[in-house]
């Protein structure tokens, strides 16, 4: 009596169905407003399930993610801007991997009561069917959700949620490898507008014959690093250059540097290791860019890093702008060591990450786009096109592969 109360409501929706002259179409079972407990499920004829480590740790990412719900609505959390968007930022972390979770325990709950209404189904053999039906539908969305929620459990790389500063400095080939930096530029300028990011010209060095011997951009947005960060790297091109007599291939390079954005908390910067000047600007913007010394050129002397900022019309502004470029680069050397340790320990096959590492090669003639990280090729209209999320999609499926397989090393142990 108990499982017939259970499911009144899908065995009524069953049972009309058999009754009607039209043909039948499998129907979906009715789930429970609220997920269920995972330490509730049961789903033992599954092929795959979450194990309890892993159900465990599920229940307390959602009782988390349920109290920092719960925090939006406390006065003195609305009151304060500042804790808001904190509290917002920590519970965007959880909501997608909590929805999926949710979604799993509604279908196991469904496949459960599948299963036993085909169990209690007897001689039915239209009933038997339905159940049957139902079972291999959701069997799959099982699985899938569980190895979705295994990578959404993968430890993130803590500066994917920051801006970046994004440096292209020409290579090899002279006027050419210039031409190409100004290409790339386009090329990110269009995929930060296609993504809703803001991109800003903070740093230009423009060649003799066009384009950049180097260009910086600061991009302010969404999640900005965790995108980026997989263009860092030598960029190589073949082609004709517009000054070739003869139509003879060149080969030129340039080098993508992306680095996270940070403040005097990650990076603390000892006053007498700066040495710092100022110069007039000149060019346009006024008599005051042109009469007063606005320009600052800023050395680093532990690292030998020099930066020269005339972007903006005052000195002050200036000096900010090339203290969060030191900044910048600086935690962007130290990370890059970090991720090298990191990437030895797991013996990773995807690359360096490093900027001396030649990740693309951009071939004119053959109109290809080749990843050596991928060992794929794309369309060279594609990138010029700025339609590159294929390709760092590409990439960070694969480094979730790596991090799975290592996952699964760890617990093997």
């Amino acid at each position: 009596k108990r499982s017939t109360m259970r499911f009144s409501a899908t065995t009524l929706t069953l049972a009309l169905a058999l009754t009607s002259t039209t043909a039948f179409t499998p129907l979906a079972f009715t789930s429970r407003a609220t997920c269920i407990s995972a330490s509730k499920i049961s789903s033992s004829s599954l092929n795959a399930k979450m194990d309890s480590s892993m159900e465990s740790r599920m229940e307390s990412i959602k009782r988390s993610f349920n109290a920092l719900t719960e925090r939006l609505a406390d006065p003195d959390v609305l009151d304060d801007p500042r804790l808001l968007r904190q509290v917002m930022s920590e519970r965007s972390k959880s909501e997608e991997i909590v929805a999926v979770y949710e979604q799993y325990c509604t279908d196991v709950e469904n496949y459960d009561g599948a299963k036993e209404l085909f169990q209690e189904a007897g001689d039915d053999a239209d009933m038997r069917e339905m159940a049957r039906e139902e079972m291999k539908e959701l069997e799959p969305q099982i699985e899938s959700a569980i190895d979705k929620i295994r990578i959404l459990m993968l430890p993130s790389d803590p500066n994917d949620d920051r801006n970046v500063m994004l440096e292209i400095r020409a290579g090899t080939g002279g006027s050419e490898a210039n031409i190409f930096a100004g290409d790339l530029l386009d090329v990110y300028r269009k995929f930060c507008q296609a993504n809703g990011w803001q991109a800003t010209l903070i740093d230009t060095n423009v060649g003799d014959d066009g384009g950049y011997k180097s260009v910086t951009m600061d991009v302010k947005g969404d999640k900005v690093y965790s995108k980026l960060k997989w263009e860092a790297g030598v960029h190589r091109v073949q082609r004709v250059p517009a000054t070739e007599s003869q139509g003879r291939v060149h080969t030129s390079t340039a080098t993508v540097a992306v680095m996270p954005e940070c403040d005097d908390v990650d990076i603390q910067i000892d006053a007498k290791d700066i040495e710092m000047s100022t110069m007039r600007s000149g060019g346009a913007g006024g008599q005051n860019v042109n009469k007063v010394e606005t320009a600052v050129d800023l050395l680093h002397k532990p690292t030998g890093i020099r930066i020269k900022c005339t972007q903006e019309r005052s000195q002050l502004k200036n000096k900010e702008l090339a203290m969060n470029m030191l900044r910048a680069r600086l935690y962007d050397i130290e990370n890059e060591k970090r991720e090298m340790e990191e990437r030895e320990k797991r013996g990773s096959q995807i690359g360096t990450g490093g900027r001396s590492e030649k990740i693309r090669t951009y071939n004119w003639k053959d109109s290809r786009c080749s990843d050596h990280r991928l060992g794929q090729n794309f369309p060279l209209s594609q990138f010029l096109n700025a339609d590159i999320a294929p390709m760092i999609d590409a990439m960070i499926a694969m480094d979730q592969e790596e991090k799975l397989r290592e996952a699964m090393k760890e617990t093997m142990v």
